[in-house]
């Protein structure tokens, strides 16, 4: 008897273990960092323009003058007294980027920047501008993205659309936004969903396990992104189990009450 119940033991340790290590190999991040080369990832990101996006554009020249004309700035703003007053310097009107990829800029007019980075933009208008001004004008353009938005959704402690302001954000950043992954999501199974530029939507499932996501086109997010991450089998059976023994206590309930009942009337 004693040593049927040493086997008993053994084995639940021996399950406990190896429930363990499963464990770990599906919560860890970049398990394989170490034997795989990250090459492929050299290189600073950059955000390109999309439809949709808001532009905050700055001319400036040696003739601050000069570059009035080339600045959307708001000229008379509604006070908090109920006076329209001149605003101050800086207050800029932002261009929205419409459905083909075009901005409407002063003086030079319609203009394509879709799938253009900042610097590509900033090179563009100073391109277009500099007919305009005088030989000795050195013009200095500053493009700024306003900020774009992200949405993550399922396993993760705080679902939440994610506003992303530095232009630049990796999902593993998105993700740690909200909350990061609860022990219950797939972390090998993370879909993203992303829309481009002709609005054709996409899906990916990406598996944060493995450090080759950091040499992938989609380790940063781009506007509009969808992440969700999906519950794994614990989760699933969990809520299963859940439901079942709320009803199993319920039934128990029920019956415990009835059979007092029945005791004290034949009692």
């Amino acid at each position: 008897m004693k040593k049927l119940l040493l086997c008993y033991v053994l084995a639940a340790v021996l399950t406990v273990m190896m429930t363990g290590c499963k464990s770990y190999k599906q919560v860890a991040y970049f398990q394989n960092i170490d034997s795989i080369s990250l090459a492929a990832s050299k290189g600073l990101y950059d955000a390109k323009i999309m439809p949709k996006d808001e532009l905050t554009i700055t001319v400036s020249t040696t003739d601050p003058k000069a570059a009035v004309p080339f600045n959307l700035a708001v000229s008379q703003v509604l006070n908090p007294n109920g006076n329209i007053s001149s605003s101050g310097a800086g207050s800029l009107l932002p261009y929205l980027v419409d459905n083909d990829g075009y901005i409407d800029f002063p003086v030079v007019g319609r203009l394509h920047v879709q799938g253009l980075t900042k610097g590509q933009c900033e090179d563009l208008i100073k391109a277009k501008i500099r007919p305009y001004l005088a030989a000795s004008e050195n013009p200095v353009v500053t493009v700024r993205m306003s900020s774009f938005r992200v949405t993550v959704q399922g396993e993760v402690k705080a679902p939440k659309v994610v506003p992303v302001s530095q232009e630049k954000m990796s999902i593993l950043e998105a993700l740690t936004a909200a909350g990061d992954l609860t022990i219950y999501g797939k972390r090998d199974n993370v879909l993203l969903i992303r829309e481009d530029a002709s609005g054709e939507k996409h899906a990916v499932r990406l598996n944060l396990n493995d450090a080759n996501l950091i040499n992938s086109p989609y380790y940063y997010v781009q506007q509009n992104d969808y992440i969700y991450v999906e519950p794994n089998a614990t989760a699933s059976k969990n809520s299963e189990i859940g439901q079942s023994t709320t009803l199993w206590f319920s039934a128990t309930s029920i019956l415990i009450s009835v059979a007092s009942l029945l005791v004290t009337i034949f009692r």
